[in-house]
């Protein structure tokens, strides 16, 4: 039996702290929709992870981003929202300002 495993890299937006685009290293954006692009912007590289059954992230079960990853060839985490969001970007923006 062979482990899946899937060499992903990792897109951060421009536009929007916290939203991340997921594809494998081998088809890179050429399945990512050109309306999702000119939403998320210039994608700019953030990582590249080896993704396997086993690894932990940090937002996402690790199974939900390789099953998206095979179809529809891509995943967008969005940045996370409710009231420990509503803290940490009023950390961020003070720690901006120091």
């Amino acid at each position: 039996m062979t482990e899946k495993k899937i060499i992903c890299q990792i897109y951060r937006s421009p536009r929007e702290e916290g939203m991340y685009l997921y594809v494998t290293k081998e088809e890179g954006l050429e399945r990512v929709p050109e309306e999702l692009l000119k939403r998320f912007g210039t994608p700019q590289p953030a990582m590249v992870l080896l993704l396997t059954p086993e690894r932990k992230l940090a937002r996402v079960p690790v199974e939900r981003v390789m099953a998206s990853l095979e179809e529809p060839g891509y995943y967008l985490q969005l940045p996370p929202r409710g009231p420990h969001d509503t803290e940490q970007q009023l950390i961020h923006q003070h720690n901006s300002k120091l």
